[in-house]
């Protein structure tokens, strides 16, 4: 459990076994931490250090306060990490293709990894997406379910790190290339490309080619980042 303090800027070390804590497991996602008096009997020190590691650690995102509740570890920390991403993307100017590199990167070896480990009620969900892209008329609820197969797929690799900046990535795209999903759905022709394209990463995926489903999503990203960039 928690250590008493020994020398050093005393809020820092609080910050670091709580930090450590979390790391080892024994804090979890959505654990709330002990009061502030508590906090300070369990680790020898005053409740104003306690109170300055508790604001660090809320600002750097680990932790949040809950009115008449107390702190909890952040189930949501992809949000956290959201705004300082989209920060230094502004300072230094980025590029809307500097994203959608970061997304093939990402997309492209979930799908690997998706292929050997997807279970079978996620192979189900896949399916439904799909033929709900092929199905629907509507362009907002086409590009929602766009991005649910997507995510599907992040999710089947059991890999919640990849799921995270899978999270990260579209919120990027959607704050900073205007209408992304609308530019790429609203022709026609563009709509059934993306149903074959889909629908074949389906099919490998459900065959575990891995190998050809990694191929057939780096087609697909190329294809749909050309259309976002020239339009």
């Amino acid at each position: 459990m928690f250590k008493p303090i020994k020398n050093k800027k005393v809020y820092e070390y609080v910050i670091e076994q709580i930090q450590q804590m979390v790391m080892d497991g024994a804090l979890k996602k959505g654990d709330r931490l002990p009061s502030e008096r508590e906090l300070a009997e369990q680790l020898q020190v005053s409740r104003t250090s306690i109170r300055e590691a508790l604001r660090a650690l809320e600002v750097i995102g680990l932790i949040e306060t809950k009115q008449g509740e107390g702190n909890f570890i952040t189930g949501k920390i992809e949000d956290n990490l959201f705004e300082p991403l989209s920060v230094m993307f502004m300072l230094n100017k980025g590029n809307p293709i500097d994203i959608l590199e970061v997304r093939k990167i990402i997309e492209v070896e979930a799908v690997t990894l998706a292929s050997e480990r997807i279970k079978q009620e996620e192979l189900k969900e896949l399916e439904r997406l799909l033929y709900g892209m092929r199905d629907t008329n509507d362009e907002k609820e086409s590009a929602k379910l766009d991005k649910e197969f997507h995510f599907t797929i992040a999710k089947a690799t059991g890999n919640y790190l990849i799921v995270s900046l899978f999270h990260i990535i579209s919120s990027l795209i959607e704050s900073f290339i205007e209408n992304a999903r609308f530019k790429i759905l609203r022709r026609t022709e563009n709509k059934k490309i993306l149903f074959e394209q889909h629908r074949e990463i389906f099919i490998n995926i459900k065959e575990r080619n891995s190998k050809k489903a990694k191929s057939l999503m780096a087609e697909h990203l190329e294809f749909v980042n050309k259309i976002i960039i020239n339009k």
